[in-house]
Parts: structure tokens; sequence; C-alpha cells
């Protein structure tokens, strides 16, 4: 009989399960997942996957209770062991091959950090990136700390109305409720600091995010003491006009510094993860000055300690402001500075002495950063011709702007579903007993998941058989159909009865299933493939072959013409001849992503080349063998090996968007019928499409562990992080 816990072990489990829930941990971790899963699995449901709020739903009795029986209250200890493990694991990575990073870490600036759905203060890839960067500088355990803004109201809902055009509606995100922290002082109040903004100050405060072993501070101006514009700032992700966006990158370059002064923590680099950041670049040169450097000598001392990431080949993605915006956003500020304010500006444009040319944030970014990057080879060729002009000594391909391929956090993009099966593959591998949420003793699941090693072995039968795999990629459809369905139904609960019974007949658990999610960017050409739209229908509705699709998706708040794009992929989904074969989820966020790219069969990327800088829907594909079918841009140029996935078109693209967009589309039908139908339903007396495995196990070997942030951070750290200008 197992002897009931003693009232001071059930307080630690209690405050054990309140620390871990506010550490982001536990969004990589299956076994933390089921823990606060299983103790209100509605409130799990209901609530986003929030641990914190799943906590507040039950009362201190009920969990009380409920550690009280003995394997609930096992899985706990497990759990908790497992996190403290993680939080104290000696040595890290980054204590072998950065340790000067540990006392005088990375300060990591980005306007939007994605984690995990609990907390939407992301608008699209590039929050994503910076969260993923995150999480594998914590796996890593190099020094790093993150600086973004709290927006109140996040990034918006999106709504479908009767004329199917997208809606958007905001919910205000009590802090309460997330796994974040206030930053308080030695005495318990919050530390506060202030930023010149116009010709007044403005007063912040700051949220920590525990993102495993690193923090991230939201700095947020929702303070009583500023004006309602002010406190506004923070408002919402990328929010109001020019005035309010040079606003918020003020608040996050400048603030962001002298809060991590208030903290004293003594960056050894700064990051910029895009040109919202690089205003801090500005008060790193005030600070200088200060101290009575010359200005020369502290844009030299500034430029040693900066690095710059540039994520967008698209001339209208970099910030740009007129000379009078800055003047009036940054009036006191400069006036803090002993040079003239026509210097200052000179630093961001192109022609300093063009008084007429908008001041660009990018252009003070590579100006004042000892080395910058693109996200892909291809995006570093465009990113070079696009910049040469501040480098006109120099032949293009010197032009210093490098390129580290962006990744993905690969146990932060398994579903459930994905991490059990691959925790039982790695239990029956070392054969030391256990289940899927607890590992043998002494098997290090998070080092075997990421390990080159480990998926190389998905080209051996023996390991992993074609029936394993396929019995797999039908769960996953399944799920991922019934997800759709159940969605679906909620969006429209309003409607008569008979409707409702019609969505259980929506997608066909047989059919090879084409997936496209991203933001609808006009560049993105979301819907090129109904371009050929007789063919198509004719396809998706083949009682032998048959296709079908699932889109997701947000267009920007102002931007009409990609809201068009969604509009347009509505109507065929509910009045043409697809209405069955094709659906659109409604609010596209990280956990309908999560349930896409693993449900889908094939992920469709039809950007317009060169425009996608990188790009990472489909890297989170593999590990649950779905199939790239992409444009020959970003990632997948790298990527694709002609084995491993489909490319739409040659490693080139037409002069004229006419001429590109024709011949796109035309090759996409062609790689669709000639290539991916086939492969998928040539099926053996088993009922087993052999070939199209073959191809499965070929991505798992050659993507997966190559395009994961784990990777990339280490890239970071060797090339831009510890070296130094010569």
């Amino acid at each position: 009989m197992t002897e009931p816990l003693s009232s001071r072990e059930l307080t630690e489990l209690a405050e054990g399960l309140d620390q871990l829930a506010r550490n982001l941990w536990w969004t990589w971790d299956e076994r933390a997942q089921e823990v606060f899963q299983e103790l209100s699995p509605r409130g799990w449901q209901n609530l986003y996957h929030n641990a914190v709020a799943v906590l507040r739903e039950v009362s201190g009795q009920e969990l009380r209770v409920r550690l009280q029986e003995p394997a609930f209250a096992e899985k706990v200890r497990k759990t908790l062991r497992a996190f403290a493990g993680y939080m104290q694991e000696r040595p890290t990575w980054g204590d072998l091959h950065a340790p000067a990073l540990r006392s005088c870490p990375v300060a990591y600036f980005s306007a939007e950090f994605g984690f995990h759905e609990t907390l939407p203060i992301a608008a699209g890839g590039l929050g994503i990136l910076a969260g993923d960067h995150a999480k594998s500088a914590s796996d890593a355990g190099i020094g790093f700390v993150g600086v973004s803004l709290f927006y109140r109201e996040g990034y918006f809902q999106q709504a479908i109305d009767a004329e199917n055009w997208q809606r958007e509606y905001y919910t205000l995100l009590a802090p309460k409720n997330l796994p974040m922290e206030p930053v308080l002082d030695e005495k318990g109040d919050p530390v506060v600091c202030r930023v010149e903004l116009g010709m007044e100050e403005a007063a912040f405060h700051a949220w920590r995010v525990n993102v495993g072993r690193v923090a991230v501070y939201l700095l947020d101006c929702n303070r009583e003491e500023n004006q309602r514009h002010f406190r506004d700032l923070t408002l919402r992700v990328y929010g109001g006009d020019s005035t309010t966006r040079i606003m918020q990158e003020t608040l996050l370059g400048v603030g962001g510094v002298r809060l991590l002064r208030a903290l004293g923590i003594r960056p050894s680099v700064f990051h910029m993860n895009e040109g919202h950041a690089a205003f801090l670049t500005l008060e790193l040169v005030r600070e200088k000055l200060a101290a009575g450097m010359s200005f020369e000598a502290a844009l030299a001392q500034t430029k040693a300690e900066c690095v710059f990431t540039t994520h967008t080949p698209v001339e209208a993605g970099h910030d740009r402001f007129s000379a009078e915006l800055m003047d009036y956003a940054m009036h006191r500020f400069c006036a803090r500075l002993p040079v003239p304010f026509a210097r200052l500006l000179e630093l961001g444009r192109v022609n300093p002495q063009n008084a007429h040319e908008q001041f660009c944030m990018t252009v003070l970014a590579l100006r004042l950063s000892r080395a910058a990057n693109a996200v892909s080879e291809l995006h570093g060729r465009v990113s070079r011709h696009m910049w040469q002009c501040l480098y006109p000594d120099r032949p293009v391909e010197e032009v210093p702007i490098g390129h580290i391929t962006n990744g993905i956090h690969l146990l932060g993009w398994m579903k459930g579903t994905v991490r059990r099966f691959w925790r039982n593959k790695l239990n029956g591998q070392f054969g030391a007993g256990g289940t899927a949420a607890s590992p043998p003793a002494g098997l290090d699941w998070d080092a075997c998941i990421n390990s080159a090693e480990f998926w190389k072995r998905m080209a051996d039968p023996e390991f992993i058989s074609d029936e394993e795999l396929w019995a797999l990629r039908y769960k996953l459809r399944r799920e991922l159909i019934e997800f759709a369905r159940r969605r679906l139904l909620i969006a429209r609960q309003r409607q008569a009865q008979e409707d409702f019974i019609a969505f259980d007949q929506l997608l066909n658990p047989d059919a090879l299933t084409i997936g496209f999610a991203r933001r609808f960017a006009t560049y993105k050409r979301a819907p090129l493939i109904f371009q050929q739209f007789d063919k198509v229908v004719q396809l998706a509705r083949d009682p032998a072959r048959p296709i079908q699709f699932v889109f997701a998706g947000k267009a920007h708040p102002r931007d009409d013409e990609g809201k068009r794009y969604i509009q347009y992929i509505l109507h065929l989904s509910k009045y043409s001849d697809l209405h069955g074969h094709l659906v659109f989820i409604e609010n596209y966020d990280v956990h309908v992503a999560r349930q896409m790219v693993s449900g889908c069969d094939v992920w469709l990327n039809t950007p317009r080349r060169p425009l996608e800088a990188s790009g990472t829907s489909g890297m989170k594909a593999g590990c649950a063998g779905c199939l790239n079918l992409s444009i020959l841009d970003g990632w997948w140029r790298e990527g694709y090996d002609g084995t491993n996935g489909f490319a739409i078109g040659e490693d080139a693209h037409a002069s004229s968007v006419e001429e590109q967009d024709r011949v796109d589309a035309a090759n996409l039908y062609r790689v669709l019928t000639e290539e991916v139908i086939p492969l998928f339903y040539q099926r053996d007396e088993k009922g087993i499409p052999r070939q199209w495995i073959q191809r499965i196990r070929r991505a798992m070997v050659t993507l997966v562990p190559q395009f994961t942030t784990r990777r990339m951070v280490r890239e970071y750290v060797e090339k831009y992080y510890l070296t130094r200008p010569e």
C-alpha cells in the first residue's frame, strides 16, 4: 500500500508545477504537457493549451487531492526531475564552445517573438524564428537574453464574415494568466525605466518570459503616469501608423538597452533581428558620448558590438521615415547627443548628403554592425545586390552580407502524436523499457531526436518499416481532417443542424492532402494552384486518385489584396465544384500550423522567386512525413536534392511577373500530375506506396536534422557572436 504524501511533499509538488508552468520549457516537452492536460482536459483545450491558466482553473485544494493519486504524483515527480535536469545540465554546448557568453550574453532584439499559441504576440515568420532562436539558445546553454515588446492585445484574431471577408478583432491578454512574470527590484517593486519619445518621456516596466534557461524581456508602456498615446504604444503588434511604428521602435531599441543596463546585464554582442531594433545603436552611441568618447570613436565601438540579420528582399519591407517624422519622434532623444541632428540622419541614408532621402532602419543597422547576414544562400545574393549601393567601392560578391539559413526548433514543432511515435522508436532502439512519456533511464531524448545519426536510421527498413510509416501518415491525416471539421463546425455554429452534419463529410481520409498555410502576402501567391481551375477540379474529383486542399492564413489588416485572396479561396471552398475537397481553417496560429504540417501529405509553397527570404513552414513538415512541393526559393533551394520532395520549376525565374506566374502555374500543374499524384497512388498488393515512402525517408535523412535552429544558433555563435572584426 502506498503511503499518502506528506503536507511538505504536496507543497513541493504544487510549487514545482507552478514554477514549471511559468517556464516555456513545457511547450516542447510532451510529459509536461500531459501533466497539465490531465489536470483539466477541457481547460487545456479551451485555454489555448496554457499551463498557467490551467493551474488557475484548478483550485489549490483540488490540486493537492489529485496529487494524492500515486500514479499522477509519480508522473509529476518525473516531469519535475526532467525539468530540473534540463535547467541544471552541465556542461552545456555553450559552456564548452562559448564560455565567454555566460557572463556577457548575446542580447537579441526582435519586434516580435512567437513562442506558442498561449502568448500570441507575433505576426508571422519573423517572430516564430525569434522564438525558435531563443529555445535553441536555451538548449545549447549559451548566454542569451531576448528583448521585445509586450503587446497586450497581441496580434489580431481572424473571423470570416458572410461575404467571406477577413475581419479582425482583438482580445486583451491578462499577464496573470500567461507564462510571464513582472521584472522586480530587490524591494519587490517593478523595475521602471524611461525613454524619450517626441518632446516627452514615457515610462515602461517589463515582463520576463522564461524560455528554458534563457530570459526574454517584454517592455510595456501601459502605465498610469503615461499619456494614453504612450500607453497604447504596446497595444498591438505593428499597430497604428508610421508615428506609432517609429515610437515602438524607439522604445524597443533605446528602451531595451536601458532595461538591460538597469538589470545589470552587460551584453558582449547586440543582435538586431531585422531593422526594427536598429535604434539600439543610437543608444549605445549616446552612452559612449556621455562617457567622453568622440563621435567617430563611439560609432566604431558600437559597430564592434553589433550584428544584424536582414529578413526581407522586398524594398517595401524596410522601414523608412522622413526627416520630419524623425525630428518629431526622436527630438528629445537626439537632443541628448552632442551631435548635429543632420549628422545622425546621415547614418540612415544610402547617400548621406541627400537631404531628401528618407531615413532607413536597415541602412542604420548595416552601417553600425560589425557583421550582417541574410537568412538563406539565395537571399544573401539578393541582399548583396540590394545593398551594394552602401559599398560602391566593392563588387557585389564582396558586399559584407553573409548568410545563415534559418531553421526550426524541432521539438517545439512536433505535435504529440509525432513525439510519442519517435519516443517509442527510441525506447525500442535502446531496449531499456519505459513508455512514450517516460524514456528509459539514461536515454537523452533531446540529443537523440536532434542528431543526424538518428535520422539517418530512417533509411533502414529494419529500424522502421514502410508499414509503420504509412500507418503514422494515415493517423496524422485523420487527426488533421477531424481537427478541420471541428474548427469549421465551431466557426459556423449558428447555422442550421443539417449544415453541421455536412461538416462530417468534408475531406477524405484516403485522399492526397495538400496544405498551404502562411501569411497571405500577395507575393506568396496562395491561389496559384487554382489558375488551372477546371483541371484541378477533375483531379480532386477523380474517384481513383482524389486530391484535396487545406488552406489557412491571415492577411495583414491593411492588405486588401491579401484579403481578396482569402475571400477567393473561401468562395471556391463553399460554392465551386471543389466543395468538400477544399477547406479554409480560420484564425491561423501556432496550434493550427502544428496540426497542418503534421497532417498534410504535401506542403505547398509558391512564392514569387526570389521574394521568399527563407521560409520555415516547410522545415516543420519533414519529421511527420509530409513532403515539400515548392518553388526553388529560400531554404528549399538548398534542401531539395531531387529525391526528398518536389520542385516547381528550375533554379531560375522569369524576368517579368506575368511570365513568372504563368510559367510557375504550368510547372506546378505538371509536377502535380506527372510526379506527385502518380507516386502517391502507386501502391503494392498491400496498399503501400513504397516509392512515396522512400521519398519520405530521404526527406527525414537529408532535411530534418539540417534545417533546425540547433544548427542555426551554433552557426551564429561561431560565425558572428564570437568573431570580432580584425
